[in-house]
């Protein structure tokens, strides 16, 4: 739906309800587009802390040292030959 800036400012509620249901609404001035009315997305609510409490495990070794011959592919130039085949 287009519509000029007049009847914008006059029927706003009107065509905010109208997006709201989905459709989107131009703004005209002397009939050339100069805006858009979207409706905007809900924003996703935070995962709580801890929701997958007990679905998985820690390795022991988690943050022990990388061993040396990985440590060698993040330190030696990049060439095809550092990585395992």
């Amino acid at each position: 739906m287009e519509v000029n800036i007049r009847q914008a400012k006059a029927h706003l509620s009107r065509l905010l309800q109208r997006v709201s249901a989905g459709e989107d609404v131009i703004i005209a001035r002397a009939g050339v587009p100069v805006a858009r009315l979207v409706a905007v997305t809900p924003a996703r609510a935070p995962r709580p802390v801890g929701m997958y409490r007990g679905q998985f495990t820690v390795p022991e070794d988690f943050d022990d040292p990388l061993p040396a011959e990985v440590l060698a592919l993040f330190s030696s130039p990049a060439t095809s030959s550092n990585f395992p085949k």
